[in-house]
């Protein structure tokens, strides 16, 4: 009995040890619990894993979005791209509202105006404007909703929209898509933008459709096509890509100007004034012959000194054949567009960019004072020559830094000129004498007109 009872002591007691034991092991070493946190973490992961790829197919539905454009020697799989492209433009031009639809819609607008009418303008409430969006039919859909109501809507006292307004949004619409897919049929690479030879492509063959360039010769059209091109392709590719994306072309008003010699009385003064016309095309064209005394078709720094009112300085005409596309020294008339546009048009970031960069003498990205006094000193030996009195270089620097109010005291960027919106009057005082005078005396030239002004209201 004792003695069993002492094995049973005996036993629970080696029982409690073992228990003891289990509870308080040895401590593991910094390796074995690293192994030990890994073998963890990797089972964890795998039944994770497991479970996902099981329970959650999700990932088997998400649709392709890269596809690989086919190589050169790839001449199947680029037909089919070409012919599947073809197809999509032409469903996409289905689906616009024709000239009959569009008579059916001013028909229908017309017929559910609301009264009154603001003076000879038709209006419509926002439940007549449903009811014809109703009977319209589906193409007319994306056009009949709240948000381009509420869009449209002006301050009137029945909560109503312009008939009129409403329409010409719908026609803005249907020619914006128009215009996009006809220029999606020259975008060769199918990458929504063109190159220059495609927007080349497109303009030679929208001229016949252009009765305000029915007068001009066929042996001018690549001069007339190069001269248009460089408009989009200066402003619209200021980092010199060569290529321009689509939705740019529809978003600038240069096609509006273009497509406006559609209109057969169009005045003379918008064509004077409108680049892409012919009146303006020949009389850029007829410039750079004039400059061109050697007849060779290309333009030296000599003949180009000749441009304008001739006052270009000569520091600046350097600046213009080191930094632009020469050919043995000498400007062809594509690089000559480029300066007409930048010179032309001044107060444009593209053109002062443009400018700028000639300026930019040390290429540090900033105008500092060396820059101004070494392109200013050629402004004050054309003074002298010319027999006027040379301007201090110190009043003019103070009144440039006035003018422009950089941020920092010391230099000018490109976006300091921008944001002044004195780009223009900086430039032509550094770059050209006639500027530099008319700035000098533009109190006198602003009392001159006014005077004349007073004449011809007295007579």
């Amino acid at each position: 009995m004792n003695s069993y009872f002492q094995g049973s002591c005996y036993i629970k007691t080696v029982e409690y040890n073992t228990n003891s034991f289990l509870y308080l092991p040895a401590k593991k070493s910094e390796q074995e619990l690293k192994d030990e946190e890994m073998e963890l973490f990797t089972k964890y992961y795998m039944e994770w894993k497991g479970e996902r790829k099981s329970g959650n197919t999700s990932y088997v539905n998400i649709p392709r979005f890269y596809y690989r454009l086919p190589a050169e020697d790839e001449i199947l799989l680029q037909k089919l791209r070409e012919e599947s492209r073809a197809v999509f433009l032409q469903r996409k031009s289905r689906e616009l509202l024709d000239n009959e639809e569009l008579q059916n819609l001013w028909f229908l607008l017309d017929k559910h105006q609301t009264s009154p009418m603001i003076g000879e303008e038709a209006m419509i409430n926002y439940e007549s404007f449903l009811k014809v969006g109703e009977k319209a039919g589906p193409k007319c859909k994306q056009f009949f909703t709240a948000k381009i109501f509420a869009k449209l809507l002006h301050n009137d006292p029945y909560g109503r929209i312009s008939i009129m307004q409403f329409f010409n949004y719908v026609m803005r619409k249907v020619w914006l898509h128009q215009t996009r897919i006809g220029l999606s049929l020259y975008d060769v690479a199918g990458q929504g933008y063109l190159r220059e030879s495609d927007l080349e492509n497109y303009i030679l063959e929208l001229i016949p459709t252009l009765p305000q360039l029915d007068g001009l010769e066929k042996s001018f059209y690549s001069f007339y096509v190069c001269t248009a091109v460089r408009k989009f392709f200066f402003f619209l590719d200021p980092l010199r890509t060569g290529k321009i994306k689509i939705q740019d072309i529809l978003a600038c008003s240069f096609l509006d100007d273009l497509l406006e010699l559609r209109d057969e009385e169009l005045s003379k003064e918008s064509q004077e004034t409108n680049w892409f016309s012919a009146p303006s095309a020949l009389r850029v064209y007829g410039q750079y012959l004039n400059l061109d005394k050697d007849h060779n078709g290309m333009l030296s720094k000599e003949e180009l000194s000749r441009y304008g009112t001739g006052t270009l300085t000569n520091i600046f005409l350097d600046r213009v054949f080191q930094e632009c596309l020469t050919y043995d020294g000498e400007m062809d008339y594509k690089t000559y567009l480029d300066f007409v546009l930048a010179l032309e048009n001044r107060k444009e970031p593209a053109a002062l960019q443009y400018i700028f960069k000639l300026l930019d003498i040390e290429n540090k990205g900033y105008l500092n004072v060396f820059s101004l006094n070494y392109f200013f000193r050629a402004i004050q030996e054309q003074m002298k020559i010319h027999g006027q009195e040379p301007v201090s270089f110190q009043d003019v620097k103070d009144e440039i830094f006035d003018m422009v109010k950089p941020k920092d005291p010391y230099k000018i960027s490109l976006q300091d000129l921008i944001n002044s919106s004195q780009g223009d009057t900086v430039t032509s005082i550094l770059i050209d004498l006639n500027g530099f005078w008319t700035y000098e005396n533009r109190e006198v030239l602003v009392a001159s007109d006014n005077d004349n002004t007073a004449d011809v209201d007295d007579t």
